[in-house]
């Protein structure tokens, strides 16, 4: 059941994270957005509350773990408990190791890896004291098959491949009950691709995507299907993408 359940969404400002708010929001989910562009936040929770749904937003810099425990403390203040975070903020400035930019390497390690230790560590003191809770993040295809120019993006989703899992066997020996589910989205029209600066990588990932690329209602509807499972049932992976992409 998704009604009444409490959900955090990082990177919830555009793509897959907006999809995935309004979805839920429409199933009668309190959602919790962040990301740092407040103005689009405050776009879509009027969008969801105009709808008669529950919504608030924070600015929410996934890099600070400081904003990753206050987005928690405000959903918690706000709708009394705390049921799901969906860990969605990413960025992909995919190119050739030799083009040596190394402040995009960083940029993803920063955001695709630490955000998600960030997010994860702000709700485990919550979901451990009321053995419950759903702990969801978004990988990528890139996280299950290399891709020439996706080394540092690849290693980032590979990570949370084998963090997922770890999380998901050390809840269950220790008896924590959190549910988790790692999503690997294919060819998503999104504004991921906007961060690519190296032009011929850009010019190449833009070709596959306008080949191939869904909706991120795709993948809100995914997630969608993740939580409603039973409490005592966890889907730990599903991998998702375009059905005439060979991928």
């Amino acid at each position: 059941m998704i009604k009444d359940k409490v959900a955090i969404i990082t990177g919830a400002s555009s793509g897959i994270g907006e999809a995935t708010a309004k979805l839920l929001g429409r199933k009668g989910a309190k959602v919790v957005l962040g990301a740092r562009r407040a103005d689009k936040l405050r776009q879509i929770v009027d969008e969801i509350t105009g709808e008669g749904g529950h919504a608030v937003f924070r600015e929410l810099d996934v890099t600070r773990q400081s904003d990753n425990d206050a987005i928690v403390k405000l959903a918690k203040d706000t709708f009394g408990r705390l049921d799901v975070i969906f860990l969605n903020a990413g960025l992909m400035p995919n190119s050739p190791l030799s083009a040596l930019k190394t402040d995009d390497w960083h940029q993803m390690v920063d955001v695709n890896v630490k955000g998600v230790l960030n997010g994860v560590a702000a709700v485990l003191p919550t979901f451990i004291g009321q053995k419950s809770g759903h702990i969801i993040a978004t990988s990528s295809v890139a996280g299950l098959k290399a891709y020439p120019n996706g080394a540092v993006y690849g290693g980032t989703k590979w990570f949370l491949r084998d963090f997922m899992e770890v999380l998901r066997m050390e809840s269950a020996m220790e008896g924590t009950n959190i549910r988790t589910a790692t999503i690997y989205p294919a060819a998503i029209n999104t504004e991921l691709l906007s961060t690519i600066s190296q032009r011929d990588t850009l010019a190449q990932m833009q070709k596959t995507y306008d080949q191939y690329g869904i909706s991120p209602d795709r993948i809100a509807n995914v997630v969608a299907f993740a939580i409603e499972q039973p409490d005592d049932t966890t889907i730990n992976e599903l991998t998702v993408g375009p059905a005439d992409q060979p991928w």
